[in-house]
């Protein structure tokens, strides 16, 4: 019997305070083929975002994963403003996100586990993949290769919208400064804590230097990207990024698929060709864990 998504709150890991809003979707089988959490982008993107992760969330429960979506700190329905949040605390968020999954699962401890983010989740996940006392496999959409550029692209907002009443001069060294000095910035009605926005600038794409590598036979990176193109080719600075993760034994390919970029769009869109090239990437996954544990046995 197919079960409903239960939603519910998670109290937030010490030293954070509150609750963490999420939505836990159960394998829709005997077997748990693995465990996934989401770790949703930053600001209205995560808005703008919502329908495509539980479309996917529930397309991958179908087939077989347990998937936990989680609001982070200051984000959506769980405790506290977005001006309140920090790095570290929604690094904090995932690990805790990924405890439950697997005290929740633990009869299916051993399926693997997987971070999916999109956009700058994928910076979170990278973060919080290096706390965890398990390896993780990572599933990107669209993923931000630094911090820093989504810091720029937010506070170009905030330009923007001045550019149209003349005070944008000077404007974007004035919000470096500011948040230099520890002081919080209002954008498009979020306020930017000078916490956040310094774990933001900091953080890149890059794999985790620290992991349990002998309990997993090799690392999955399922890497998507989204253009209306339909001969749209990876960028090069991904394509460099991509060849770091391989060095550091995570096997994968970036592949490019053809769809709306519904993390901005001014419409709610969907992108079904992703939703179905996520899921196919998770089975291969499994049925090449299967037949290496096979092997073992």
């Amino acid at each position: 019997m197919t079960q409903a998504p239960h939603a519910f709150f998670l109290p937030a890991a010490p030293p954070s305070t509150g609750q963490r809003f999420c939505i836990f979707h159960a394998s829709q089988g005997g077997t748990v083929l693995g465990r996934v959490v989401y770790v949703h982008p930053f600001a209205e993107e995560m808005n703008k975002s919502r329908r495509m992760a539980a479309i996917q969330s529930r397309a991958l429960a179908a087939a077989g994963f347990s998937v936990l979506q989680i609001d982070l700190h200051g984000c959506g329905d769980s405790s506290g403003d977005f001006g309140d949040a920090s790095w570290d605390g929604w690094v904090n968020d995932v690990v805790k996100a990924v405890d439950w999954l697997t005290e929740r699962d633990e009869a299916h401890a051993n399926a693997p586990l997987w971070l999916w983010g999109l956009r700058a989740g994928c910076l979170v996940a990278v973060d919080a993949a290096a706390k965890l006392n398990e390896p993780s496999h990572f599933c990107f959409w669209q993923p931000a290769i630094s911090g820093k550029l989504i810091l720029q692209q937010f506070l170009r907002i905030k330009l923007a919208a001045d550019m149209l009443s003349g005070n944008s001069k000077g404007l974007m060294d004035e919000m470096k400064l500011a948040l230099a000095q520890g002081q919080s910035l209002e954008i498009a009605g979020y306020a930017l804590s000078a916490a956040l926005a310094r774990g933001l600038e900091q953080a890149a794409l890059l794999p985790p230097s620290t992991r349990a590598a002998d309990s997993i036979d090799s690392f999955r990176l399922a890497w998507f990207e989204l253009s209306s193109r339909e001969d749209a080719e990876p960028t090069p600075a991904n394509q460099q990024h991509l060849k770091k993760w391989a060095a550091a034994d995570f096997a994968g390919q970036i592949q490019l698929i053809q769809g709306p970029s519904f993390w901005q769009t001014q419409e709610i869109e969907d992108a079904p060709a992703l939703v179905t090239a996520t899921c196919a990437a998770f089975l291969t996954e499994s049925e090449i864990s299967e037949k290496n544990r096979a092997t073992r046995i």
